[in-house]
């Protein structure tokens, strides 16, 4: 017969074994890294991370318009630093000798929405991509006909969900 001191030695080692897996479970799982939960996100060389999802964007509208655009074998880069010139949320850079490059501005980077954030690589784009100067017309109301305005233009910017696909149109085709 088992004696109940053995029986409560062994329930006791089974509920150390079982604290200490959960603790170990835990504390493994506390000190992992968060995924990027896109698996299959596209990976462009020398652009900062936070605009993949924006380049892919990008190159996705452009094939809706009829343009099958691919950035990564343009070689154009990207990176989100500060930008010293007032009011200027993006650059882009011309060169001659290698790849074109878009500087987007930090402050405004983490300061702006998801519509503004695409406005600006949208409009560096036209530029480093399509080759697109600004535009800095206006409609009757003085709202802007295109994304490629320039940041000393009169009109105003009304890019949003419900105006996005007539500026996309006009950038693509314009």
């Amino acid at each position: 017969m088992i004696s109940s001191e053995y029986i409560n030695l062994s329930m006791q080692r089974l509920l150390f074994i079982l604290i200490l897996g959960a603790s170990l479970f835990f504390l493994f799982n506390a000190c992992q890294q968060d995924e990027p939960l896109e698996l299959d996100q596209k990976e462009y060389p020398n652009v900062d991370q936070k605009l993949w999802v924006y380049f892919e964007r990008f190159e996705e509208e452009g094939l809706r318009h009829g343009q099958e655009i691919d950035l990564i074998e343009r070689g154009i880069t990207a990176t989100i630093e500060p930008i010293t010139q007032e009011h200027v949320g993006g650059l882009c850079n011309y060169f001659s000798n290698h790849a074109n490059q878009l500087v987007i501005d930090d402050y405004i980077w983490a300061n702006t929405s998801e519509f503004q954030k695409e406005l600006i690589i949208f409009h560096e784009l036209g530029h480093c991509y399509l080759f697109r100067e600004h535009d800095d017309r206006a409609d009757s109301d003085g709202f802007c006909i295109s994304l490629m305005r320039s940041g000393n233009s009169n009109c105003i910017d009304r890019y949003n969900a419900s105006t996005r696909q007539a500026y996309l149109d006009e950038l693509f085709n314009p």
